[in-house]
């Protein structure tokens, strides 16, 4: 645990080298303290020195002037603890500094961890995502005219006549991914920590899915376990019969990661219902409700996970109330078709904007929305230069 929450010379750089990320962190007091918990001075130090993108020891070597054997031991120490991740390519070892969200936050409660406080970890995460009334962490992550995240349709609703991607279909990613793991649900373990329990009934434990390289990292780390691809894909089936919604990253090529998600204990879905409302972007789909069989019930608007879902009064006289669809906060998910009792749900197509293909290009789009993109194109102009000057 770290004890130098007042010492500027770590915390603060820290800071300001995370917030060159696509998604930073807000300063405040309260992230101060996370930090000061999850890091060490030295580790501080060392996650301050770290370059925009992955980074050989050799190249950590000369960003922070220690010695490989002591560099290495840290960083292997990092990386149990999901400060940063270690990649194995071509007969080397490359370094990623994890970003706050989505990174080293989760990683603190997707392993059973004694090493950390973990009931004041949880209480103040809670208030740093929830608890500013400004709301700066929010808009953070979710104002970004790209979604960091997107969500995936069920495909048993997707209409028969639509032509089915397979970077749309969760199944589909599953069983091109290659090899995948299974963990604990960050949100819901987080929560258990704060004496409250997910109101769906949805599992803390083997729910949350991590995929290719991503997935190597966590089983390797401690964070998650291998399982099949049958496995993976019963666990999509345990997510639907709990009306969870599938989210993963808003790429075509090679998501990492599907969560499967609830309106009480996501932070992803909570983004939505705390007023960014494309906070997560939308499948290609929407819901359709047929107003004539609707019993307006209800149970579809508890099983939503984005509140998409509300009574209003019936027009044709048969009944008091009917329900409708929010267009701008339903995901379009279909989660919360099977809940109704009169089959008036249905998805029908929806125009979307284009999903980026792969990771860089997603971060790029985020980076030059935000203004940030130039340190990242002078950094790698400068890695591309003083590597052709090593090599002769």
């Amino acid at each position: 645990m770290g004890h130098h929450l007042d010492g500027k010379s770590s915390i603060v750089p820290l800071i300001d080298r995370l917030n060159k990320y696509p998604v930073g962190l807000p300063d405040s007091d309260k992230l101060r303290r996370i930090l000061a918990i999850l890091f060490t001075e030295d580790e501080a130090y060392i996650a301050s020195r770290f370059p925009l993108t992955e980074a050989t020891l050799p190249e950590l070597v000369r960003a922070t002037g220690w010695d490989s054997v002591r560099l290495q031991a840290t960083l292997d120490t990092m990386a149990d603890k999901g400060l940063v991740m270690d990649t194995a390519y071509g007969g080397k070892t490359f370094y990623l500094l994890m970003p706050g969200l989505i990174g080293f936050f989760e990683f603190s409660f997707m392993k059973q961890r004694q090493d950390l406080p973990v009931a004041e970890l949880a209480q103040l995460m809670h208030e740093y995502l929830y608890g500013d009334p400004e709301q700066k962490m929010g808009r953070e992550f979710f104002a970004s005219k790209t979604p960091l995240t997107r969500s995936l349709p069920y495909e048993e609703h997707i209409p028969v006549s639509s032509q089915v991607a397979t970077y749309e279909s969760a199944r589909e990613i599953v069983k091109r991914a290659g090899y995948g793991a299974i963990g604990m649900c960050y949100c819901r373990h987080k929560k258990e920590h704060l004496n409250d329990i997910c109101k769906k009934g949805a599992p803390t434990k083997e729910i949350c899915i991590s995929l290719g390289t991503a997935a190597k990292f966590m089983v390797r780390r401690g964070f998650a376990e291998y399982r099949t691809t049958e496995q993976l894909l019963a666990v999509l089936d345990k997510a639907r019969e709990l009306r969870l919604t599938h989210i993963t990253d808003n790429i075509r090529h090679k998501p990492s990661f599907i969560c499967n998600c609830c309106s009480c204990c996501c932070e992803l879905l909570g983004g939505v219902q705390q007023g960014f409302p494309m906070g997560v972007a939308k499948t290609n789909y929407t819901l359709q409700i047929d107003g004539e069989s609707c019993l307006g019930c209800g149970l579809c608007q508890k099983a939503c996970n984005v509140t998409a879902l509300e009574a209003v009064a019936a027009e044709n006289g048969k009944r008091k109330k009917r329900m409708t669809v929010l267009p701008d906060h339903c995901l379009g998910c279909g989660a919360c078709i099977g809940a109704c009792p009169s089959k008036s749900l249905s998805l029908i197509p929806a125009s979307r904007p284009e999903i980026p293909e792969k990771k860089k290009d997603l971060f790029k789009a985020i980076l030059k929305e935000k203004k940030r993109l130039t340190p990242f194109v002078l950094h790698g102009i400068k890695k591309k230069i003083l590597r052709s000057i090593r090599m002769g």
